[in-house]
């Protein structure tokens, strides 16, 4: 038998990760939301990723002067990825499983799915492409990577990684090899 709190916690599972396809034909990209050509100031490092978290915003710069700026959707306040890391790791279509510590903080959301989702899955929450974020060799655990929900980007949404549009991490993904530094502030 289904306990109310169960239901409950289904129901709230359902909704962070369920109906992309429905909501991806209603939702309208705000013009401001499309990746553009900006200009930069001095000291940045070409090729490199540079995530402002509080302005939600991703920045691949191109040179020393340009960059290509997406609209991101960032981890809730205090799950945010801060620091220097490097792309150590590029996925098509990859498969999701929640970390240990998204179970524990959040087990009626996450716990469902404590067995992960395939690539490709409609609730696979990292969408079409991820870009794995390493230290020292090792895996962060965070990742930039694309989105079933569109609607969240401007937000401080996730547990803690970088979302974009599945077709902007795409294109993203195509220009970034694996080493590229990836600063976020």
């Amino acid at each position: 038998m289904t306990s109310r709190r169960g239901f409950l916690a289904g129901a709230a599972a359902a909704s962070l990760l369920a109906t992309p396809a429905l909501a991806q034909t209603v939702w309208r990209m705000p013009r401001e939301y499309r990746p553009t050509l900006v200009r930069i100031g001095p000291g940045q490092i070409p090729g490199s990723i540079q995530v402002d978290s509080e302005g939600t915003w991703l920045y691949h710069i191109l040179d020393e002067e340009t960059a290509r700026r997406y609209k991101v959707a960032v981890g809730e306040q205090g799950r945010q990825f801060r620091g220097t890391a490097y792309v150590g790791r590029k996925a098509e279509w990859p498969s999701w499983r929640p970390t240990a510590s998204m179970i524990q903080l959040e087990p009626e959301v996450y716990g469902p799915f404590r067995g992960g989702l395939p690539g490709g899955h409609e609730m696979n929450p990292l969408g079409a492409r991820a870009l794995y974020l390493y230290q020292d060799g090792r895996d962060t655990l965070f990742r930039i990577h694309g989105t079933p929900q569109p609607w969240t980007m401007g937000q401080s949404f996730s547990s803690g990684c970088v979302r974009l549009i599945n077709s902007h991490v795409e294109e993203l993904y195509d220009q970034v090899p694996v080493g590229t530094p990836v600063i976020a502030a």
